[in-house]
């Protein structure tokens, strides 16, 4: 029994790195890199980051990762959480180097790019998600407050990132990208569905949420 726990416990670990490495490990192969500079290769790859560590935070928040305390969870959350917002910083700061029109265009919601508007909406969300939990404590944000403000914000990024992702054609494997981005999907709306029917079940028992 207890050997088949550490192996589901590797088991999960090993599928989340290679969820998250190899559409990184694929998009490192592709030719179109051969046409980039170097700051716009690390702003693409910034962006793919970004994508998988979306991924990491539902799966964090749900307590489906073996080998982390609940304490554990919420910290690799909020440090994730900044990861993720330092990841945008450099996927929007490389990409405005590279071209700053364009980066005008898409920050107005004026680009011509279907893929932009969503990329730009997801950014801005992370950013306030990312504000907020550093002043969380200086504005009195009570748990309740917070959840009402945090998950629609989380909608919205992980629906924003997964629509950018999926309606760009760059260096990202097709196949690997579209695999990241249901299970960003699924871990999302797993983890909303899982924490509904927690705080039901404790309002049924007569408890505060």
């Amino acid at each position: 029994m207890a050997g088949w726990r550490s192996a589901r416990v590797i088991l999960i670990w090993v599928a989340l790195a290679l969820a998250v490495g190899v559409p990184i490990a694929l998009a490192a192969t592709s030719e179109q890199l051969a046409w980039r500079g170097p700051v716009y290769i690390l702003a693409g790859f910034a962006g793919i980051i970004a994508l998988g560590l979306v991924l990491v935070q539902p799966l964090l928040v749900g307590g489906y990762l073996p080998g982390l305390s609940a304490y554990r969870g919420r910290r690799a959350h909020h440090w994730i959480g900044r990861a993720l917002a330092l990841a945008v910083v450099i996927h929007v700061a490389g990409l405005w180097i590279t071209s700053p029109p364009d980066m005008i265009d898409a920050l107005t919601y004026a680009s011509p790019t279907p893929f932009s508007p969503f990329g730009v909406t997801a950014m801005w969300a992370i950013f306030i998600v990312a504000i907020l939990a550093a002043l969380r404590r200086r504005l009195g944000l009570r748990l309740r407050t917070w959840r009402i403000v945090h998950i629609p914000l989380a909608i919205v990024i992980v629906a924003g990132s997964v629509a950018h992702c999926l309606l760009i054609e760059g260096t990202m494997e097709t196949i690997s990208k579209v695999a990241l981005c249901a299970l960003v999907l699924a871990a999302s709306i797993k983890v909303m569905v899982d924490l509904q029917v927690w705080r039901k079940r404790r309002t049924l028992r007569g408890e505060s949420p």
